[in-house]
């Protein structure tokens, strides 16, 4: 029954295409006036149409039997020599098709006219035939087989003998949104390998819940210094900005100094759309590569491999349409209905989602199968869909549901390859951080953070209320991908000098560095330069807490030192289990801001205040953004009962690696290894990395992505 099934799509896809080959005849016909399929006598309706349908099925039948035959003989021509040649070697295939009518009905075409013929109609049948069989995953998961199985001979084989681990990072989905996703029948997958081996807990994120920290410590095991998604530094006066190539380059080289190791996948490792390489050679989106110029960056390596198959790209163009249009859509619905909070999703962020829901996710799922069909020892790939629309449609609600769904479909379609590959692979599911829905402190109290701090230190306010940058991934994936400079020049990057502080934003997290004021500021040195300042912060509604040089300041003047025991754990209890331990990591690092600024949180709906223009928000503490998931086969060992932080997590993946024959080889300890900072308050600085050699993150271009 199956086998009639199939072969009866078949028949139907190609007669779909020789309708819509005999309709491009037909147009074509009608608009260039050298080309024609009538007698000069003229011919009716009827008979020009049967005209039509029978040079389109005489050049679909050429093409079928002539085009391998010239395709094997001209295998030794470069690529792009073959695609000029394609449409004079159509042309000519028109031609004889032409010639085949009776009558010479289609003897009239001149060559050059042929030419433009055979392009059209070529394009055409292929955009159809490949419509009719994309929509279909599994002819589209045989064609990524085909695509793969042409790289692996080129491959030695596997090393070991063991079962890989696939590390699939579901970005932004929390662990009780997981839960729920499931328990509606969203991820039937998921929730299969649930039912059989898998088993999943939540894990806690460090203050800085969002992708750059985590990322960082999943894969090179150290989140040290980074504490927000954007801070300023005041030894370079520069601000670093974690989906920057640059900064992103730059925080990966810092962690490898301070582990001495290359990352979690330094052995026969790929990274696929990640901030960071994790060691890997493999890799393909990884924006810690993409400020690299020529042949050292890969990072858009990926989107060439990919769309050099013309299906992959009419199946992608064809989903990116739908998902720009279903976002408009789903904007103007929620503009009708009046739905709160709602944040401005217009101008470019249509084509910003469908990139980040459609393209990556397309070029990231092809990346990973070519690695399973090649016998990768570790892949890790971060699929950004559900963070991405969360930002701007909240992270519940029927715009994620979908989301969510077709997450699983991916994950569904990667399994179902890996049943094919030439090792056993074990998948393991988690994420980075959650998000925590809530009006932004914008839409909220009328101003910007900023604005509450030029308020607080006496400077003027703008009257129109500005708004602040969206920190998410998507942007700078967007511009990465298309060759455009990513670096945000101007005074995001370099702050003007002079007496204003720098405000900056990280969801709900908020950090004010006052440039003139040399290290880290003292509150008595900031109460006697702005001395309204702490009071204006900290008796505002929509603050949570402030962290000044190891104290925290809360609402109606209470206030704890971090180094006295149990003070701080009592004034932030409502932030949830290990908020104190979190805000004193924090202050140990080097380039902690000189205020910290944290929303206020609300432990009945579980609401924050993003300081960005974010309704599903995530950096700060508060609600499910600090409470992602990891999900694990269960011949795995265990991890412990409870993970605190993302180098707990890297830890747990190490071990897992290990005991799957996947052993990862650091580099040689050091006298000087996890040197001490010099934590001193206003003259401090940090010390100076060491010029010691690292392991490059990017290796010898790998076949597939040349």
């Amino acid at each position: 029954m199956g086998r009639w099934r199939v072969a009866g799509g078949a028949l139907v896809r190609v007669l779909l295409v020789w309708a819509a080959s005999t309709l491009t005849l037909l147009v074509l016909a009608a608009l260039l006036p050298d080309f024609r399929l009538e007698s000069a006598d003229g011919d009716s309706v009827t008979r020009v149409g049967l005209t039509a349908a029978w040079g389109a099925g005489a050049f679909g039948l050429l093409t079928a039997l002539v085009w391998p035959v010239v395709v094997r003989a001209l295998l030794l021509v470069p690529a792009l020599v073959l695609g000029l040649l394609v449409f004079f070697l159509n042309g000519s295939l028109l031609l004889m098709a032409l010639s085949l009518i009776p009558e010479e009905r289609g003897a009239a075409a001149a060559p050059e006219t042929a030419v433009v013929v055979a392009a059209a109609m070529s394009a055409v049948a292929s955009a159809t035939s490949t419509a009719l069989a994309v929509r279909d995953d599994d002819a589209y998961r045989r064609r990524l087989r085909r695509l793969a199985a042409r790289r692996r001979h080129r491959r030695a084989p596997p090393p070991g003998g063991g079962p890989g681990l696939v590390f699939l990072q579901l970005d932004g989905v929390g662990h009780r949104v997981l839960r729920r996703a499931v328990a509606d029948g969203l991820m039937p997958t998921v929730a299969g390998w649930l039912e059989h081996g898998h088993r999943v807990m939540p894990w806690r994120t460090d203050w800085s819940s969002q992708t750059g920290a985590s990322q960082l410590g999943i894969l090179h095991g150290s989140t040290f210094d980074v504490p927000a998604f954007r801070w300023y530094e005041k030894d370079t006066g520069e601000v670093m900005v974690c989906n920057r190539p640059t900064s992103a380059a730059e925080l990966q080289r810092r962690a490898q100094t301070r582990t001495r190791d290359g990352g979690l996948l330094t052995l026969d490792g790929a990274s696929r759309g990640n901030l960071f390489s994790g060691g890997a050679d493999q890799l393909a989106l990884v924006l810690s590569v993409a400020a690299r110029r020529g042949r050292a960056n890969r990072s858009r390596a990926g989107y060439f491999a990919y769309f050099s198959d013309p299906a992959n790209a009419v199946r992608t163009a064809l989903s990116f349409v739908a998902e720009a249009a279903r976002e408009v859509g789903q904007s103007l619905r929620a503009r009708l209905r009046d739905e709160h909070p709602r944040v401005a999703r217009g101008g470019l962020y249509p084509l910003i989602r469908a990139f980040a829901t459609v393209v990556e996710r397309d070029v990231v799922v092809s990346a990973v199968i070519g690695d399973l069909l090649a016998g990768r020892a570790a892949v890790y790939a971060d699929l950004v869909a559900y963070d991405e629309v969360a930002h701007h449609s909240g992270p519940h609600g029927r715009d994620t549901d979908r989301v969510l769904a077709r997450l699983d479909r991916s994950i569904a379609l990667i399994a179902r390859v890996a049943e094919h590959a030439p090792r056993e692979y074990r998948f393991v599911l988690l994420s980075d951080h959650g998000q925590s829905p809530g009006e932004t402190f914008l839409g909220r109290y009328g101003l910007s953070l900023e604005d509450l701090v030029r308020a607080g230190c006496g400077l003027p306010v703008p009257r129109r209320a500005g708004r602040t940058r969206s920190g998410a991934e998507a942007r700078a994936a967007v511009l990465a991908a298309l060759h455009r400079p990513v670096e945000e020049d101007g005074e995001e990057a370099h702050p003007p000098p002079g007496p204003d502080p720098v405000v900056l934003a990280s969801g709900n997290l908020g950090l004010i560095s006052f440039p003139r004021l040399p290290g880290r500021a003292t509150r008595r040195r900031i109460e006697r330069t702005h001395p309204g300042l702490l009071a204006t912060l900290a008796g505002h509604p929509g603050v949570g807490f402030l962290l000044v040089d190891g104290e925290v300041l809360g609402p109606g003047g209470a206030s704890a030192r971090l180094d006295v025991p149990g003070a701080a754990e009592e004034l932030l209890a409502a932030f949830g289990p290990g908020a104190a331990d979190a805000v004193r990591r924090t202050d140990s690092f080097p380039h902690v801001a000189d205020v910290m600024v944290n929303s206020a949180y609300d432990p009945r709906t579980g609401t924050v205040h993003a300081f960005e223009e974010q309704i599903g928000s995530h950096g700060g503490l508060g609600g499910e953004q600090g409470n992602p998931f990891l999900m694990w086969p269960a011949d795995l060992s265990e991890p412990d009962p409870e993970l605190v932080g993302a180098e707990a997590v890297h830890e747990v993946l190490r071990r897992w690696l290990r005991e799957s024959d996947g052993p990862q080889i650091p580099l040689p300890a050091r006298p000087d290894d996890h040197r001490p900072y010099d934590h001193g308050r206003e003259d401090q600085r940090p010390e100076g990395a060491s010029d010691g050699t690292l392991p490059s993150a990017a290796g010898a271009a790998p076949d597939e992505t040349r």
